[in-house]
C-alpha cells in the first residue's frame, strides 16, 4: 500500500495500528455492514410507507416540493421522484458558533430545488456551551449531552423519508454526538457541514494573562470581563484550538466536509456557497457507514495527534468508532502518537489562533503534509469523488463560483511546518501508565523542561477545594494536585479549565507543578503538565479512594 506521493510509502506502524483495528473489529463491522447494506436495498421511504406515514411526512411541505417528493404527479414513475434531503440541525443562538446556522436550512432548501430535489429540517439536537458552564453544576451534564444529541439525531434521521442528510454542528459534544447519530443510519450519505470561527479579536495569550492576574486579584470583575468579550465577540467557534476546533479539523480528515470548510469565518462571502455546495455534494455522495471504516478513524486520528488537539477525542472517537462497528482504544492512540509528528502550533499549543493557522496553510496544509509522508491513507472514500486528496485544497469564489487551490508551502512556519521539519517527532498526546491506573496527557504545549515532574501531592475532592487552598496560600511549593471524584459517575467527568489560572500562576513561580485528575480539560489544557481522565484499574481503585487529603 502506497501513500499519495507514490515515492514514499505508508508508516509501517500506521499500517500495523490499522491493521489490528480491522482484526479486532472483524464481526462488529461486518455485522454494521450487513446492516447498511440491508437499509440501502429497500425502496425510497415515500414508495415504502403507508399512504397515511407519507401524507403526515410531507404536509407541511410547499406545494411544489410535496409533489416531487411523493412523485405525486408521476405515480408510476418512480425515477421522477425527488431525492429529499434531511437536515438535522443544532442551532440555537445561544452559542456564538451555532447562531449563524439559523438561517442554513432556508439556503439548502434553496439549492435543492435548484437541483430538482427537495430538503426538510428532520430535527434538532440541544447544544450546549461548556464556556458558559465552566465552573457551575451546568457542566456536569456536558458530556452526557453528547449521547442526548446521538439520540436525538438517531429521533431525527427515524422518520426515514430522506435520502441523504446534512449535518448542522459544530462544537464540543455536538459534533460526536452528531456523527454517532448519522452513523446509525449509515446507509444515507451525509455531509458535515459548519458555520466556522470568530474573527480574532483579543489574542488568547493576552486573554490568559487577564484570567491569571484576576485569579491573583489583581483586576477585578469589570477589567477580566471586558478582557473576556474582548476574545469572545461574535459569531462564530471561539477562536483556540479546543475540542470544537478539533472537531473540524477531523471532519476534514475524514472527508466528510465540503474541503476546505472548516476555518471559513461566518459572514464571508465564500460562506453561504459553501453550505450551497454541501447540498450539491450530499446528492452525489457514498453512504457515510461505508466513507468511515478502519482508514479513515486512523485518518483522523492521525490528524488530531500532528496537530496536538483535544484530549475529549480520546473519549469521543471511541464511541464515533463504535457506532460503524470499529473498535479502537487508547493503546492505538499511543502507538500513533509515537511516530506522527507534530506539525500544528495554536493555542494553546502556541500563540496563533485559529484564524492564523488558516491563513498559514490549515487543514489543507496539514492534510497533504500527512499523506505525501506516508501517515494518512490516501486510498479511502470521502464525500467527493477525488477522495481525501480533495481536502489538502483551499477554496475560493469567484462570481459565486468555486473553485479550489492548492494550499501551497507554510504562509509561517511559526504555525504550521512540514513533516519533515516538525516541531516535535511524535504527537501531541500521550497514554501515562502508573500505580494508580491510566491516563493522558497533552504534551504538545508543555514546556520540555516539564515533562518530568517530582513533587508532594495533595489531594483534593473538588476544584473548589483547590481554588480555595491556592487563595489560602497552601500551595506555594512543589506540588502535585489530584482532584479526584470527577469521573462520569462521580459527578459526570466536568472539565476543569478553571484550575488552568492558579496552576498557571504557581509554575510562573518557578515550582513543579502538575495535575492528576478523573476529570477532563479538553484541547484548552495549557502549559501545566496534566494526566486526565484517569481510570483506576479494578485492583487499583482502592488506592485511588485512600489516598490521603495533603502528602
Amino acid at each position: 500500500m502506497l501513500s499519495s506521493n507514490p515515492a514514499v510509502p505508508m508508516h509501517p506502524q500506521v499500517l500495523a495500528v490499522t491493521a489490528r483495528i480491522r482484526a479486532r473489529s472483524v464481526s462488529t463491522r461486518s455485522a454494521y455492514l450487513a446492516q447498511v447494506e440491508a437499509m440501502a436495498k429497500r425502496p425510497p421511504g415515500a414508495q415504502r410507507l403507508g399512504c397515511a406515514n407519507v401524507a403526515h411526512a410531507f404536509a407541511a411541505m410547499e406545494p411544489s416540493d410535496k409533489g416531487r417528493a411523493t412523485a405525486l404527479d408521476a405515480i408510476q414513475v418512480v425515477a421522477e421522484r425527488a431525492p429529499n434531503i434531511g437536515i438535522v440541525n443544532a442551532y440555537n443562538d445561544l452559542l456564538s458558533a451555532h447562531a449563524p446556522l439559523q438561517h442554513y436550512p432556508d439556503i439548502i432548501k434553496q439549492e435543492a430545488r435548484k437541483l430538482g430535489a427537495t430538503a426538510q429540517v428532520a430535527g434538532g439536537v440541544p447544544a450546549m456551551c461548556d464556556g458558559v458552564t465552566q465552573g457551575t453544576p451546568g457542566m456536569e451534564l456536558s458530556l452526557f449531552s453528547r449521547d442526548t444529541i446521538a439520540m436525538a439525531t438517531a429521533i431525527s434521521l427515524s422518520h426515514d423519508v430522506f435520502d441523504c442528510a446534512l449535518m448542522l454542528g459544530v462544537c464540543d459534544k455536538i459534533v460526536p454526538g452528531l456523527l454517532i447519530g448519522a452513523l446509525h443510519f449509515g446507509h444515507l450519505p451525509t455531509v458535515f457541514v459548519p458555520a466556522g470561527p470568530m474573527t480574532s479579536g483579543l489574542p488568547n495569550n493576552e486573554k490568559a494573562k487577564v484570567r491569571e492576574q484576576a485569579t491573583l486579584g489583581l483586576v477585578g470583575r469589570s477589567q477580566l470581563l471586558q478582557a473576556e468579550s474582548a476574545a469572545y465577540h461574535g459569531e462564530g467557534t471561539c477562536t483556540f484550538y479546543g475540542t470544537a476546533n478539533s472537531n473540524q479539523m477531523l471532519l476534514e480528515a475524514m472527508g466528510l466536509h465540503v474541503p476546505g470548510t472548516a476555518f471559513v469565518n461566518p459572514g464571508a462571502a465564500i460562506r453561504d456557497e459553501l453550505t450551497r455546495e454541501a447540498a450539491r455534494t450530499v446528492l452525489q455522495s457514498a453512504p457515510i457507514g461505508k466513507i468511515v471504516d478502519e482508514r479513515c478513524i486512523v485518518n483522523a486520528m492521525v490528524a488530531l495527534l500532528a496537530t496536538g488537539g483535544s484530549t475529549n477525542h480520546l473519549i469521543h472517537w471511541v464511541a464515533v468508532a463504535r457506532a460503524a462497528g470499529i473498535n479502537i482504544d487508547w493503546n492505538d492512540f499511543s502507538d500513533l502518537s509515537d511516530i506522527v509528528p507534530l506539525i500544528s502550533r495554536v493555542y494553546p499549543n502556541g500563540s496563533a489562533d485559529v484564524n492564523q493557522f488558516q491563513a498559514a496553510g490549515g487543514p489543507g496544509f496539514v492534510i497533504r503534509e500527512l499523506l505525501d509522508a506516508g501517515f494518512m491513507h490516501a486510498d479511502v472514500l470521502t464525500v467527493r469523488p477525488g477522495g481525501v486528496r480533495e481536502f489538502t485544497r483551499v477554496p475560493t469564489a469567484t462570481g459565486g463560483v468555486l473553485s479550489w487551490h492548492e494550499a501551497g508551502a507554510s504562509k509561517d512556519d511559526t504555525i504550521v511546518r512540514s513533516a519533515s521539519s516538525p516541531f516535535s517527532v511524535s504527537g501531541g498526546l500521550k497514554l501515562l501508565e502508573g500505580n494508580l491506573g491510566r491516563s493522558v496527557i497533552k504534551v504538545s504545549s508543555v514546556p520540555d523542561d516539564r515533562h518530568v515532574i517530582e513533587a508532594p501531592c495533595r489531594v483534593f475532592d473538588s476544584q473548589d477545594a483547590l481554588h480555595q487552598a491556592f487563595s489560602a496560600n497552601e500551595l506555594n511549593r512543589d506540588v502535585v494536585c489530584v482532584v479526584r471524584w470527577q469521573g462520569p459517575q462521580a459527578n459526570g467527568m466536568p472539565e476543569l479549565h478553571k484550575l488552568t489560572p492558579p496552576l498557571a500562576i504557581l509554575q510562573g513561580k518557578g515550582f513543579k507543578v502538575a495535575l492528576v485528575t478523573d476529570g477532563r480539560m479538553s484541547g484548552a489544557s495549557g502549559k501545566v503538565p496534566a494526566a486526565f481522565m484517569c481510570r483506576p484499574k479494578r485492583q487499583r481503585a482502592a488506592r485511588w479512594r485512600r489516598c490521603k487529603t495533603a502528602m
